[in-house]
């Protein structure tokens, strides 16, 4: 549907009109567990158990079950369907996100959007699709040496994966929030283009963020996951793997708890697994979090080691029209134009986009407190906001963040942000404050603890010039991490080879954005896809 629904309409017809996949498979018969209900201690057995359930391991999941294998899919998070996506902030942040959507780096100074529900952060994303850049394959092979993921290796998996989630062009105009960026950036000469989408029969709603209540979003969560369990796929979900036992070179089985509703707190019963084959599709911080929890081989100390995000800064605008940026395609361009710099040696690159604007996460992001604060929130109909994502991991100044675990084992990210970082935050904020005044902005402010609203690009420029680039006063928030698990050929730098087996363990592999030797340059979630699909087909041959 072309048009954008206001929310109580859009809630009416959907609860009117919406089937939900999930309840109908779970009333015809999946083979569904559910941890917090167990009250004795549980033994299950599977040919391949599948340790997380978003892009990597619901992938994994389909294609093992299609080939004839017995899949056991394990979720940390709860299982939520379309019936449980109200569109309200208060309710999917909780129920949706890692640390109800307030995870943070161990300096505090990034806030990290991560997923923690059946189909992980594919239940959560904004649908953004991009094939990993050329570049990045590049370096990749040159510097990291993974010669099998060229771009025409790569090919027919990014068109498997695109044909089978829907990943195509959006043939609808860009909301306002997304078209300042266009009018902004076509004024200044800087190329832009339109971002394609996961999407069949989308309503233009705009709440993507908490999960997509008609089902339109190609995620794991109504995609592979429901043709892994049609396949006599198990999944169990409120789970925690605590640790993988190993005996020799191989995993026996793994140990898991249930978790209570809040997720928070173990429950007592035990919960053992036990496979010919593990795969870790936990994300770039949870994957490494289990190997650390059990202690498995590691001689070079690689387990979460180079951990990348996409460091991000925001640039928050004022227009003198609505743009109601909370309604409609969340993000529909972009440009790469600030990327173009040769990665290794130039200057941190970055990419812009622009996110959805919801109250809740308008209140926690925008700086300041009383006065100041309650003006900005009092434009919000005309609150336009920008994002550059910055790429790191390529240049020797920017070698990522290290997953380590708290004293209960839970898994934390330490990331420093580098003089060479903070050069790209600055840059990044004089290129969005100049395309927003471009596209005819009012005020225009950079998420920064001491910046104030200007009212002209050289007043601006002027500001963004004398502010402090620290952590703490400046903004950083991430949705994409990746690394720890690193793919290559030397287990000196990397956890596993270039068939996502680990250098170490037989029978254990890692099938998620914890392969990737450095951060993409791009939204992660359709090369996790193409990956996981391609090492998933080897598994299979293989018969695991």
């Amino acid at each position: 549907m072309s048009e954008t629904f206001p929310l109580r309409e859009a809630t009416a017809i959907r609860e009117s009109s919406i089937r939900d996949p999930i309840r109908e498979g779970l009333a015809a018969g999946w083979r569904v567990i559910d941890a917090t209900t167990q009250d004795r201690d549980l033994d299950l057995e599977a040919d391949v158990v599948i340790v997380g359930s978003g892009a990597g391991g619901g992938v994994t999941a389909e294609v093992l079950a299609t080939a004839g294998l017995k899949v056991l899919l394990v979720e940390e998070g709860p299982l939520k369907s379309s019936s449980d996506f109200h569109m309200r902030e208060r309710e999917a942040y909780p129920q949706l996100y890692q640390e109800s959507a307030g995870r943070q780096t161990k300096d505090k100074a990034i806030t990290i959007l991560q997923g923690r529900s059946v189909g992980g952060s594919t239940t959560v994303n904004w649908t953004s699709s991009f094939r990993t850049p050329a570049a990045t394959l590049g370096h990749w092979r040159n510097v990291h040496g993974l010669k099998t993921l060229g771009e025409d290796d790569l090919a027919p998996w990014f068109a498997r994966m695109e044909e089978r989630l829907a990943i195509a062009p959006w043939p609808v105009a860009p909301n306002e929030n997304n078209d300042v960026l266009r009018r902004g950036c076509e004024k200044l000469g800087i190329p832009t283009g339109a971002i394609r989408r996961n999407v069949k029969g989308c309503w233009n709603i705009g709440y993507c963020g908490m999960g997509c209540p008609t089902n339109a979003k190609q995620s794991m969560l109504v995609t592979t996951i429901p043709g892994a369990l049609e396949r006599g796929a198990t999944l169990i979900h409120h789970c925690r793997i605590e640790r993988l036992v190993l005996d020799g070179d191989r995993i026996t089985h793994a140990e898991a708890r249930g978790l209570e509703g809040s997720g928070a707190a173990p429950r007592p019963q035990r919960i053992r697994l036990r496979a010919r084959h593990f795969v870790l599709a936990a994300g770039a911080i949870g994957s490494p979090a289990v190997l650390l929890r059990s202690l498995l081989p590691d001689p070079h100390r690689t387990a979460g080691r180079r951990t990348f995000l996409h460091p991000t800064v925001v640039s928050a605008a004022v227009m003198d029209h609505p743009v109601a940026a909370h309604a409609g395609a969340p993000q529909s361009i972009y440009s790469d134009h600030f990327l173009e710099a040769p990665p290794a040696t130039g200057p941190a690159g970055f990419k812009l986009e622009v996110p959805p604007i919801h109250p809740i996460l308008a209140g926690i992001t925008l700086p300041g407190f009383g006065t100041g604060h309650a003006q900005w929130m009092s434009r919000f109909p005309n609150l336009q906001v920008v994002i550059a994502l910055l790429r790191d991991g390529f240049h020797p100044e920017s070698p990522g963040g290290r997953v380590v675990l708290r004293q209960d084992g839970s898994p934390l990210l330490d990331y420093p942000i580098t003089p060479y970082l903070w050069d790209g935050a600055r840059r990044a904020f004089l290129a969005m404050a100049e395309i927003q005044f471009a596209a005819g902005a009012k005020h225009v402010m950079p998420l920064h603890e001491g910046a104030v609203p200007t009212e002209s690009w050289a007043a601006a420029k002027a500001a963004i010039a004398s502010l402090p680039m620290e952590a703490l006063r400046t903004r950083v928030v991430s949705a994409h991490v990746m690394g720890g698990c690193a793919m290559g050929t030397d287990p000196r730098e990397s956890v596993v080879n270039e068939a996502g087996r680990h250098h170490h363990v037989a029978n254990l592999s890692v099938h998620d954005g914890s392969l990737f030797p450095t951060s993409l340059g791009a939204n992660p979630q359709l090369t996790i896809y193409a990956l996981a699909a391609r090492l998933a087909s080897g598994l299979a041959a293989g018969k695991a």
